[in-house]
């Protein structure tokens, strides 16, 4: 199983409920086809760079997951075939370097703490009262 991203821009035209069963069409997809989604970002309604289809925003939604490559032809089909999309793509993590790039980018997605973070956290220097909470006691 390889792992991959996907990023796809709705129309913004859409209610908040059809772009919801837009997202879930994709998820089953991507499940339906043997694959597992390790997370996903909901980026939301966005200014896009430049005009697509006549549409000056776009809803922004990202799928972290691992899957086989035959099931990314089907993906990139129903996303051709779909009015509703203006833009995807989808990028493939071969490398060692690129597969922990896409842990990384899956664990900001689902918000775990970095190991740099947890470094800075237990040093001494952070545990230090700031001079304005110092200021605020002495009076």
């Amino acid at each position: 199983m390889k792992r991959y991203e996907t990023m796809f821009i709705i129309k913004p035209t859409l209610v908040e409920e059809e772009i919801k069963q837009k997202i879930d069409f994709y998820k089953d997809v991507i499940t339906k086809n043997g694959g597992s989604i390790e997370t996903c970002l909901d980026m939301g309604m966005r200014n896009l760079a430049y005009e697509i289809k006549k549409h000056k925003r776009g809803y922004y939604f990202v799928i972290y997951f691992t899957t086989k490559p035959e099931s990314i032809l089907e993906l990139e089909r129903l996303y051709r075939i779909n009015e509703d999309i203006l833009r995807f793509i989808v990028i493939k993590y071969e490398s060692k370097k690129e597969q922990k790039q896409w842990q990384t980018l899956v664990d900001r997605a689902n918000k775990k703490p970095e190991p740099k973070a947890k470094k800075l956290e237990s040093s001494p220097e952070a545990k230090e009262p700031s001079p304005e909470s110092s200021a605020e006691q002495a009076q």
